[in-house]
């Protein structure tokens, strides 16, 4: 009996070490396959924009609109920018017309907008969709990453990369450029010089 009873728990020790392996695996958070450096957008200008440009740098990635009710933060974005771009920081807008049609206009409409109204200097995208089965890869890797409640819900939402690619945070459409916590934020992740 003593040989059935030892191999009896040598199956069971066995079935338990199979089953904790199995249940780590159903319930552990798949590694992600990608950061934001591995995503391209193409410039307002047309050229290819790679993300990995800002490999070392923070990024804020907003998706902007010209006749939203946020539009003004386009002037707390460049002053963000002008704050913080020599300290390495990139303010990244992403025109898109999904939310309510508020980006109609082509993208030489759209940069003579920002210049004009905003004196805006900072990069700038192509026009492109942040949402649904559309959405840039970007933004689809994002909420992925970021879950439901991280998806952009209007125009002017804000994810905001690490130098290395990662997603550090995100902040709503209502969060505005200047507030303290989008600030504390851009300060956590800016390169050590």
């Amino acid at each position: 009996m003593g040989q059935g009873m030892a191999a009896m728990r040598l199956v069971g020790l066995v079935l338990g070490v199979l089953a904790m392996a199995f249940l780590a695996s159903v319930f552990a958070k798949p590694a992600s396959a990608a950061g934001a450096h591995d995503f391209t957008f193409t410039s307002i200008d047309g050229a290819p924009l790679p993300l990995a440009t800002y490999r070392g740098k923070a990024v804020l990635v907003v998706n902007t609109a010209s006749f939203c009710g946020f539009t003004k933060q386009y002037a707390d974005l460049q002053a963000l920018w002008e704050r913080y771009r020599d300290r390495g920081l990139v303010v990244l807008g992403v025109p898109s017309n999904d939310f309510g049609g508020q980006e109609p206009g082509t993208e030489a409409e759209i940069k003579e907008f920002c210049q004009v109204n905003f004196d805006v200097d900072f990069p700038m995208t192509s026009k492109v969709s942040v949402r649904g089965n559309e959405a840039h890869p970007f933004y689809a890797w994002a909420a992925k990453e970021l879950g439901f409640a991280a998806k952009p819900r209007w125009n002017f939402h804000k994810y905001l990369v690490t130098p290395d690619g990662r997603l550090a945070d995100w902040f709503s459409t209502t969060t505005s450029p200047n507030a303290e916590r989008v600030v504390r934020a851009v300060e956590r992740v800016l390169p050590k010089s």
